[in-house]
Parts: structure tokens; C-alpha cells; sequence
């Protein structure tokens, strides 16, 4: 039997941490391999967890990549009254087979118990709830409660601050994410298509404010919860907050990149 999750990757809560700082600059970090990561914009049949569990399956496979995100509320859509997914939910088996072939971490949105809008981790050990997003908009908070304390991962010696939509534009969220000692700070979010601009703004203001890599995965096309447009675009921004690479809008789009440690004065852009 695999390992699960928590045997292969480490959590670091704010709480257990409230010190930790990230080295950019030395401490051996120049030798770490290079992070593979690819934020994706998969199509969605809002709350249908299967088929979007085998979108997600088939994206993971195509991105070859160590690291994939996938937007907030993936496996469901954006519909506020969808039911919780669990960890051991049956509908995600395409997606941790998709997951151990690709020795890849997914990244991706759902629902879960103790009414949260969360980030599961998925492996091809199984599924764990990551995070849980802090800061909810109007209509999320006529359900959803938020989540207590920032979260980052470590991957291969890489860590990986975790983010859902409005997170991204509460400044102290990045700031608390960031002095827990962050590489990438990876997003899901929702934006409409005429806010496109939205999450430019912030994934280049988190970036320069913190010297990290950021990546954002964005839905496209039509989400429930009334986005029939979504905004796409998912990217990734430099640590000097240039857009390194970036999809277009329609679904099914992603771009995915390998990321080296910044160098001073440089933005660490890899192959």
C-alpha cells in the first residue's frame, strides 16, 4: 500500500511556526532540484464530483508536472450549496490513480465538512483536507465558516503557501503565509471575465512583496453559482512579479513550468 499524504509531505500550520522564515539566498538551497508545477483551468459540470474528479485525472496526466493547482471549487463548481466532498469519496479514485502514475501532488477545490471551502491534497496515497480558506465572500459566509490559520507545504524541500480566491487580496494573508517561510504561494480562484485585471494585480503584489514565485489556477468558461464566464488566464508570476507563463481562456487550458531558486536580483526562472 502507498503512503498517504502526510507520510511524503509536511504541514507547517502558523500556529506550530510563527517564526519560520524561507532562505532565498544560500543555506544549500542553490542545489535543489527544480520544482515542476502547472496550474490548470479544467472544464466543469457544476456538481457533478465524478466527472470533474476524471477532468482532473486527465489534466494531472498532460501536465507532468510535481505540483498541479486547480481552481477553487473545482470538483464542484462555484454552486455555495454543494455538498461536502470527503477525503475517502469514492468519485476521487481517477484522480489518486491519475496522481501515483504521476507521481504529482494535486491541488484542488471542494466543499468539506465543518462547512469549509478548502484545498484537498490529493496523492496516490489518497486525498487529506490542506487548507481551509480564511477570508469568504458575502454569499460564501451564509454557509461557510473560515478557515483559522494559513498553511504552507513542503514538496521536495520546496514550500508551498496555500491560497483560495479572496485570500489573494487580503494582504495579511500573504504576509502571514509568507512568515511561515514560503517558495510559491499557489492560488485557486474565481474570477469573472471582466475582472480579469483582478488577479494580476494581486499575484504581482504578493510576488514583489515577498521575493516568491506565484501561481495561480483559475477557472474558465462557465462555473455554476452564476459565472457563466469565468475569467481563465491561470499563470504564473516571477518573484519580481513578471508573468512567466500564462493560459488563455478557454477551459481545458494550462501552462506548466519548472521553477529554480530566485538568485539576488534575478527571478529564478527555470528551463
Amino acid at each position: 500500500m502507498r503512503p498517504r499524504y502526510e507520510v511524503i509531505l509536511r504541514v507547517d500550520h502558523e500556529a506550530d511556526h510563527p517564526t519560520a522564515r524561507a532562505d532565498h539566498t544560500g543555506g544549500g538551497a542553490e542545489n535543489r532540484t527544480p520544482l515542476r508545477l502547472a496550474v490548470v483551468q479544467p472544464p466543469c459540470v457544476p456538481l457533478d464530483v465524478a466527472e470533474n474528479a476524471r477532468a482532473h485525472a486527465a489534466a494531472v496526466r498532460a501536465a507532468r508536472a510535481r505540483v498541479v493547482v486547480f481552481p477553487e471549487l473545482s470538483l464542484t463548481g462555484y454552486e455555495l450549496d454543494a455538498p461536502v466532498v470527503s477525503v475517502d469519496d469514492p468519485r476521487l479514485a481517477p484522480l489518486v490513480e491519475a496522481c501515483a502514475e504521476a507521481n504529482a501532488l494535486a491541488l484542488v477545490g471542494a466543499p468539506v465538512a465543518g462547512d469549509h471551502i478548502a484545498m484537498l491534497a490529493v496523492t496516490g496515497g489518497g486525498a487529506t483536507v490542506a487548507y481551509r480558506k480564511m477570508w469568504l465572500g458575502d454569499a460564501e459566509a451564509r454557509r461557510f465558516r473560515p478557515g483559522d490559520a494559513p498553511v504552507v507545504l513542503d514538496v521536495d524541500g520546496w514550500r508551498v503557501g496555500l491560497a483560495i480566491c479572496k485570500d489573494t487580496g487580503v494582504a495579511a494573508h500573504a504576509e502571514r503565509t509568507a512568515a511561515l517561510g514560503i517558495d510559491v504561494y499557489a492560488a485557486g480562484v474565481l474570477e469573472s471575465a471582466r475582472d480579469t485585471t483582478v488577479t494580476d494585480r494581486r499575484a504581482h503584489r504578493i510576488a514583489t512583496a515577498h521575493r516568491v514565485w506565484v501561481a495561480v489556477a483559475s477557472f474558465a468558461g462557465s462555473t455554476g453559482g452564476g459565472y457563466t464566464e469565468a475569467a481563465g488566464r491561470s499563470g504564473v508570476w516571477t518573484p519580481d512579479g513578471e508573468v512567466y507563463a500564462r493560459a488563455g481562456t478557454d477551459p481545458g487550458e494550462s501552462v506548466s513550468v519548472s521553477l529554480t531558486r530566485p538568485d539576488r536580483g534575478g527571478d529564478g526562472r527555470g528551463p
